[in-house]
């Protein structure tokens, strides 16, 4: 007797209840941009609903993140200034620390991870310190991603997430932390982090777009699949606690494969691109927007991912609920 495949597909109570794969707010990691000032809600043109805020707007965006249940939010900082090192990366003070402290203050139970990398702090746009060539020297920036990475820890960020794409950043980081007394935080990985034609609106939230050339000599190529199993298992060796797979929507592929290799917590970013893509074509009444945003999200946690880095987050929960 041929099996009828439409039987289990008639009605939405039959298809929610052989459902293979659900989606939860707790699995949403919300990236929010922070800078200095006050009362500043600067919104980024290429990426509708999404803005850079000073330290009081965030906390009412992390009070929205409490109310929507999500897994967490993700921060990047926007400093006042820059320089060739990047010194502000680790400054205290600066718009990451600052945000950290008052976050927790306010929300402690709210999970609070921290990107940790040069590029918005250093006035050439690239990922660590440069040679006298222009190339980016690998080794001499280890010692300042794990001096960001520490003032982060320090200020009570949950997790720190590095995503320079160094070699070693890892191992280095990881040694930096426990040395300082800080065995508990982990490190969620950008360990197959690609360069990408899709991270064109987050250099315009974080300004930092690269003042010459581009990061393909450290960013991996969009053409390499087996390179990122190599990748995230290295950094497994040198004691990342979460892998990451970035971009998410074109690399279900690697999401897939390095979860099956590793059996890793892992983490997907649906980046900036992906994120505005989806806006502007719901703009423009060519898609459904809220369907495809919940389509795309699906297919992350189908492909592997434990959880989503997603600027869709708030959004997401409110249609989960609303289900």
């Amino acid at each position: 007797m041929p099996m009828r495949m439409r039987r289990l597909r008639r009605t939405e109570a039959l298809r929610r209840m052989v459902r293979e794969t659900r989606l939860d707010p707790a699995q949403f990691i919300w990236p929010l941009f922070v800078r200095s000032g006050t009362g500043v809600r600067a919104p980024i043109g290429s990426m509708p609903g999404v803005a850079q805020t000073s330290v009081d707007e965030l906390l009412r965006d992390a009070e929205k993140a409490v109310a929507a249940q999500i897994g967490g939010i993700l921060l990047f900082g926007i400093p006042d200034s820059k320089d060739a090192t990047g010194s502000s990366a680790w400054d205290p003070q600066g718009p990451v620390p600052s945000a950290v402290r008052a976050v927790k203050r306010e929300f402690p139970h709210l999970v609070v991870v921290t990107d940790v990398c040069m590029c918005e702090y250093t006035d050439h746009g690239h990922c660590g310190l440069l040679t006298s060539s222009g190339e980016v020297d690998n080794d001499a920036t280890l010692e300042l991603l794990s001096r960001e990475a520490l003032a982060h820890a320090e200020a009570g960020a949950d997790i720190v997430a590095p995503s320079d794409m160094m070699d070693l950043r890892v191992g280095h980081m990881r040694r930096a932390l426990d040395m300082a007394g800080f065995t508990q935080t982990p490190i969620m990985s950008y360990a197959a982090k690609y360069a990408s034609a899709f991270y064109g609106p987050f250099r315009e939230a974080a300004e930092s777009t690269p003042a010459f050339g581009d990061r393909r000599s450290y960013q991996m190529d969009p053409a390499n699949g087996r390179e990122a199993l190599r990748e995230a298992q290295l950094d497994v060796e040198e004691g990342a606690d979460i892998l990451m797979v970035k971009p998410a929507g074109a690399y279900l592929d690697i999401i897939a494969a390095v979860k099956r290799e590793t059996q890793m917590p892992l983490a997907a970013y649906q980046v900036s691109g992906e994120y505005s893509m989806i806006k502007a074509a719901a703009e423009r009444g060519w898609i459904d927007g809220d369907r495809a945003m919940m389509e795309s999200l699906v297919a992350i946690a189908r492909a592997g991912a434990d959880m989503t880095i997603t600027y869709f987050a708030l959004e997401a929960a409110a249609a989960l609920r609303n289900r």
